[in-house]
């Protein structure tokens, strides 16, 4: 009877804010068979919680692995602007600007993981708020069937009919036709890295000259730096 009662039914909830919208007490009130509708709405809203504590996992592994690369990425960074300070004073310029490039380079990746790290945060903390109502909802749920079994209880006490202790009244239908996506965007340095790879030739140049313009003022900087250094002498 469990088995074939699950291949007929048609579901209650589509999406996730068909539940948070859900009002359950009334659309027990109104069901045919109140205790069924509580039944099969209790097994949505847990399949769904599974689904979200699925999505909220990933979202904090990939969190991680962002931030972890991201460390990874600045750390880097920091080695190659050394290495072009030790170039800058052993005058090695080309070896100084090569150093800045890398440094540019690792720079660029910290930034996109950065916004990588941000965005799985706010879907950890989305999956959070959704599990709250979920729980919220599934306790409700639960309160109405214990309310239901109660007046159940005490109608046969009374040798009361048990329709007796429920409405009856047309059953509600799905609140939506459309069910649950899971969203398939790209990361943001997967999107960064389609953009790039999507730009005109033309623009591409011009922003290389750009970025040759902006290691060569930092290339300067670290030579005035060495050179302010230099003047100063060697701590007394």
């Amino acid at each position: 009877m469990a088995v074939a009662e699950q291949q007929n039914k048609m579901p209650i909830f589509t999406r996730l804010r068909d539940i948070a919208s859900a009002d359950i007490n009334a659309m027990a009130d109104k069901a045919q068979d109140p205790p069924r509708l509580l039944r099969l709405m209790a097994q949505e809203i847990e399949d769904t919680l599974v689904e979200v504590k699925a999505s909220c996992a990933a979202a904090m592994a990939t969190k991680k692995k962002a931030q972890r690369a991201m460390d990874e990425a600045r750390a880097h960074a920091d080695e190659w602007e050394e290495k072009a300070r030790l170039a800058v004073q052993k005058r090695r310029d080309q070896l100084a600007r090569e150093a800045l490039m890398e440094k540019r380079r690792y720079a660029e990746k910290a930034e996109a993981l950065e916004k990588e790290a941000a965005q799985s945060d706010a879907l950890v903390r989305q999956c959070q708020d959704d599990m709250t109502m979920l729980e919220e909802k599934l306790a409700a749920v639960e309160e109405k069937q214990r309310v239901l079994l109660e007046r159940r209880i005490r109608a046969r006490r009374e040798d009361l009919p048990v329709e007796a202790a429920a409405q009856e009244v047309t059953p509600v239908p799905p609140a939506h036709e459309q069910p649950v996506e899971v969203s398939t965007e790209p990361s943001p340095v997967e999107t960064d890295q389609a953009t790039a790879e999507g730009k005109p030739r033309l623009e591409q140049e011009f922003e290389r000259l750009e970025s040759d313009e902006d290691i060569e003022r930092e290339l300067q900087a670290l030579k005035e730096a060495a050179a302010r250094k230099a003047e100063d002498g060697p701590p007394t």
